[in-house]
């Protein structure tokens, strides 16, 4: 491309101005380093260049003549001791030259008899040299192959000139990959690298460093390797911030590119203050400008990460030790808190600046605005922790107890949310385990249904018999332990079956997140205090929350509190609380109905316990204390096919269509063997 354009160039100007042309083709050599801009054949140019010179000198000048012949002689020996492709026919140019010169030698042969000894040493030397690179310089010049396959051939050739440890030839190598691969970021990270490990410093490796990042200006560390560079090299502050202002402008693919750009700038800007040399003194305001602009580019992208708190935590470091000003420091972390207040890394770091400079009071203020936040996670009870760990090794007994009194009902509360949490999860274990047993003795349910009908009229007679027997028998158990523990009993109006009240002094709560458990409703009436028993109420056949239950209290001045806290939120529920009293709206039989239990409440808390009793009358479990509701039946194994579910129309044989409370009423009882004969006779 330079070539094209100095010919582009030279093609617009005419002969007598060519400064402009030769100010761009130095353009282009300071770029790269490559032949077809220096001259194609240099060697052979020279070595003429030469001998036009030795024609043109006097023959009776001798002195000058061999001096000139000996110039000549040293341009071939350079020539031959190089790894040329040509190097044959440069050692038969030589031998010719040395002939017309007068000496004795056989200039068709390509052997090197004749010639001086340490010419003919080093142009052994070269020919190995160039024996063992030809093979790859095969390889990077051959024709037809992919630019990757050409990129791994210059990298082997790279090592294999680096394991010769001549830089010369290796910064040559660099030089030719770059030319034909310009903007491969890999290649100069590779070359700078290596000038860095070799040369260290100078005007070469800021050359080629200025090269790489007008070449690949999206590399942050590139940029930064450029800044290390130029300090290195003692430049100006000028330079160095001119170079600085050239990377923020650059687009990088990552944030943690700027940010190291970033903190390199302050770095190198902290080592010249503190060096103080000469009349290059800066001044404490660069870093600030250089901190300040950090953070305005990095914060909205960097929030709530270590990199945005490393930074101001260097920042806030210089600021107390460099400038010397405690208050921009204590301004620095307040920013950071700002921006990221829910990091417990930032909090700590304010608060360890404190301590470190005997500050002990205003840490302690630190403590309690932290302790003031909520944090998510594990979060509150590391400030607990780290609250309580800091009064014990810095405070007095006072300090320790008022912290002690601060956090331990966090602490507590933090406790109990594990462990309700942990049991949500051991019952969604559960849950998973207890999934295909279910779903197996729910297909044996249904092939049990199937075989109803199978099944003699008497037989199923017969087994719903037995049903009612145990059903009697267990409603006999529950009224004699109900007796025993003198509980109240209300009669289920629809299932008859009876529920036990043991206690007057009893919350009903309705609109209950189905989620909630036994340890939430704890939690929740904790500040009331008082809870003996609490009931959620649940569907007999899908077992999940209906959203209800009874909470117990020991008495009513605990009791009344509790009803306080109507309408108060659980669980994103706005929950209804009102007074449970099973022994409203009984009727003589001692069944309770919904009608006659709304009649007794008013307003909310009317709705709410006609909630309870029509939750009553849907025989959910609100009595645990009675051992034999539930357990009792789980135990029960029921031998034989199903013989409950009978066809709604179906009536036995026996069995008349009368209504109870007929004439008839008799003859829905089953007849005998003889009433049957009689009929028949009859008819």
């Amino acid at each position: 491309m330079w070539v094209e354009w100095a010919k582009d160039e030279a093609s617009l100007l005419n002969d007598s101005d060519s400064e402009s042309v030769e100010k761009l083709y130095e353009r282009g050599i300071s770029e790269y380093l490559s032949i077809p801009l220096w001259r194609s054949q240099i060697w052979d140019a020279y070595t003429q260049f030469e001998q036009s010179i030795l024609q043109t000198i006097d023959q009776s000048d001798i002195q000058a003549k061999e001096k000139q012949v000996q110039r000549i002689q040293s341009i071939f020996h350079r020539q031959l001791s190089i790894p040329f492709a040509n190097m044959k026919s440069t050692l038969l140019a030589s031998k010719a030259w040395e002939v017309e010169q007068g000496n004795s030698l056989d200039a068709e042969s390509d052997n090197v008899d004749g010639i001086s000894s340490r010419v003919a040493s080093s142009y052994r030397k070269a020919e190995e040299m160039y024996d063992a690179r030809a093979h790859l310089e095969e390889h990077i010049t051959r024709q037809g192959i992919s630019e990757s396959e050409r990129y791994q051939h210059f990298m082997g050739y790279l090592d294999f000139e680096k394991s010769f440890g001549d830089p010369a030839r290796v910064q040559s190598l660099y030089e030719r990959a770059i030319t034909d691969f310009p903007v491969s970021s890999d290649l100069w990270l590779d070359y700078t690298r290596y000038l860095d490990k070799t040369l260290k410093a100078g005007n070469v490796v800021k050359d080629v460093y200025s090269r790489a990042t007008r070449n690949c200006p999206w590399v942050g560390e590139l940029w930064v390797r450029y800044l290390l560079c130029l300090e290195h090299g003692l430049a100006s502050e000028k330079e160095i911030s001119a170079a600085f202002e050239k990377s923020v402008q650059c687009t990088f693919s990552t944030l943690e590119e700027y940010l190291d750009l970033f903190l390199t700038r302050v770095d190198g800007l902290r080592r010249r203050i503190s060096s103080a040399r000469g009349d290059d003194v800066l001044n404490y305001s660069l870093i600030r400008e250089s901190f300040q602009q950090a953070t305005d580019y990095l914060s909205p992208h960097l929030k709530n990460t270590d990199g945005l708190l490393r930074l101001h935590a260097y920042w806030a470091c210089l600021e107390l030790k460099l400038n010397n000003n405690l208050t921009a420091a204590r301004g620095v972390w307040g920013s950071l808190l700002k921006t990221c207040g829910s990091m417990l890394e930032a909090w700590q770091g304010y608060i360890g600046m404190e301590i470190a400079l005997g500050h002990i009071n205003e840490a302690r203020a630190i403590y309690k605005r932290w302790y003031s936040k909520r944090f998510s996670g594990t979060g509150s009870e590391d400030i607990c922790h780290a609250w309580l760990r800091f009064e014990r090794e810095f405070g007095t007994l006072d300090d320790l107890d008022h912290a002690v009194q601060k956090v331990m009902p966090r602490l507590e509360e933090l406790r109990l949310f594990r462990l309700v949490q942990e049991s949500k999860s051991l019952t969604e274990v559960t849950d998973q385990r207890e999934q295909p047993l279910k779903e197996t003795a729910r297909e044996k349910r249904k092939s049990g249904s199937i075989a109803i009908d199978e099944q003699s009229p008497a037989k199923r007679q017969k087994s719903t018999q037995n049903q009612k027997k145990l059903h009697e028998k267990e409603n006999t158990r529950g009224l004699k332990l109900a007796e025993a523990n003198d509980g109240k009993l209300v009669k289920d109006t629809y299932s008859s079956k009876t529920r036990l009240y043991t206690d007057q002094c009893t919350a009903f709560v309705s609109n209950l997140n189905i989620r909630a458990i036994d340890e939430d409703l704890k939690l929740f009436f904790s500040d009331v205090g008082g809870v003996t028993a609490i009931r959620i109420l649940h569907d007999k056949f899908t077992g999940k929350s209906r959203g209800l239950a009874y909470v117990d209290f020991k008495d009513e001045e605990h009791l009344a509190p509790a009803l306080a806290k109507n309408k108060q939120m659980l669980l994103g529920k706005k929950l209804c609380i009102t007074r449970s009293n099973p022994k409203r709206g009984k009727r003589e039989s001692g069944a309770l109905t919904t009608s006659e239990h709304d009649t007794n409440q008013s307003g909310i808390e009317g709705s709410s316990a006609s909630k309870e009793s029509v939750e009553i009358s849907k025989g959910s479990s609100v009595a645990p204390q009675v051992p034999h509701s539930r357990k009792h039946f789980e135990s029960i194994q029921l031998k034989g096919k199903n013989t409950f579910a009978v066809p709604r129309n179906f009536k036995p044989l026996g069995w008349t269509t009368s209504k109870p409370g007929t004439k008839k009423e008799e003859d829905e009882k089953p007849k005998s063997n003889d009433e049957f004969r009689k009929m028949f006779m009859k008819s």
